[in-house]
C-alpha cells in the first residue's frame, strides 16, 4: 500500500512538471573575484523550471519521509518525533513509574507511535493534491525566501486540516488494534489507587496521536528540505535539481 501511494506520488508529478509557461527569473549577479563561480553555475532559471525544480524536489523528499515514518518504529524509534504521553498525562506516567509500572507506560507509548505509523502513508495522495495546486509564484518564492523550511511551511498551510481529517479515523482504528484504550484505562486506574490527590484526566487521545503524527510528518519533510537546500549527502540528484538550487544557492550570496 505505502509502496503504491508513492508511486503515485511521482508518477502525478510527471503531469505537472510541463504546463507552466516559460519566463526568465531575474539574472542572479556572481560576486566578483569569486572563486566558486563556474561555467556550470546557472545565471538564470526560467520559472518553468523553478516550478518543477521544487516540484521535483518536494516529491523527493515527501516521498523519503513518507516511507521513513511508516515503517515500524518510524516514530518509536526516533527520538525527534517519537510520540510520547500526552503532556497532562505525564504525571500518571511519573507515578506508576516510582512504583514499578513502567511496562505499562511503555506499552502505552509503543501504540500510541504505532498508530501513527499506520496513518503517515495517508499523506502521499494528499501531498499529490497540494503539489499540483503549486503556482509559479510559489515555487518561485519557495525557491528564493532565503528560508530552509519554505516548502515545509507552504505544506503546512495547504494540507494540515485535509490531513487531520484522513489521519484520525486511521489513528482511531489503529489505537483500538493496538489495545490503547486498554492500557489507558488501566494506567488510568492504576494512578487513581495510588495514595495521591487525583485530578480528571481527559485526553482525547486520537486527536493527540493525530497532531502528534502531523508535527512529526513536517518535522521529517523539513529535515529533507534542508539536505536538499544544503546539498547534503548529494541529494540533488538530477541536473534540474542541481540547476534550479544552485541557482537559489547563487541568490544568497
Amino acid at each position: 500500500m505505502n509502496g503504491l501511494k508513492t508511486l503515485s506520488l511521482a508518477s502525478c508529478l510527471l503531469l505537472f512538471t510541463q504546463c507552466d509557461t516559460l519566463s526568465q527569473l531575474p539574472t542572479g549577479s556572481s560576486p566578483s573575484g569569486s572563486a566558486t563561480s563556474s561555467s556550470s553555475s546557472p545565471t538564470s532559471v526560467s520559472s518553468s523550471e523553478a516550478a518543477s525544480g521544487i516540484k521535483q524536489a518536494l516529491s523527493q523528499g515527501l516521498d523519503r519521509s513518507i516511507k521513513s515514518l511508516s515503517v515500524t518504529d518510524g516514530f518509536l524509534g526516533n527520538v525527534a518525533v517519537k510520540i510520547l504521553m500526552p503532556p497532562e498525562a505525564q504525571k500518571i506516567e511519573n507515578a506508576l513509574r516510582t512504583v514499578g509500572l513502567g511496562s505499562l507506560c511503555d506499552n502505552l507509548i509503543k501504540s500510541l507511535n504505532r498508530a501513527a505509523e499506520g496513518a503517515v502513508e495517508e499523506a502521499a495522495p494528499v501531498f499529490v493534491s497540494a503539489l499540483s495546486k503549486l503556482t509559479i509564484r510559489d515555487a518561485t518564492n519557495i525557491l528564493l525566501s532565503g528560508q530552509q523550511d519554505a516548502a515545509t511551511q507552504f505544506f503546512k498551510r495547504t494540507t494540515t486540516d485535509e490531513l487531520a481529517k484522513r489521519f484520525s479515523p486511521i489513528v482511531e482504528g489503529a489505537l483500538g488494534k493496538h489495545n490503547v484504550a486498554q492500557y489507558w484505562a488501566a494506567a488510568v486506574s492504576q494512578y487513581n489507587q495510588l495514595p495521591l490527590v487525583n485530578e480528571k484526566i481527559e485526553t482525547d487521545l486520537t486527536k493527540y496521536v493525530t497532531g502528534k503524527a502531523i508535527d512529526g510528518l513536517f518535522h521529517q519533510v523539513a529535515q529533507e528540505e534542508s539536505k536538499i537546500r544544503d546539498n547534503l549527502g548529494g541529494t540533488r540528484t538530477t541536473p534540474l535539481l542541481q540547476k534550479v538550487f544552485g541557482y537559489a544557492d547563487k541568490q544568497k550570496n
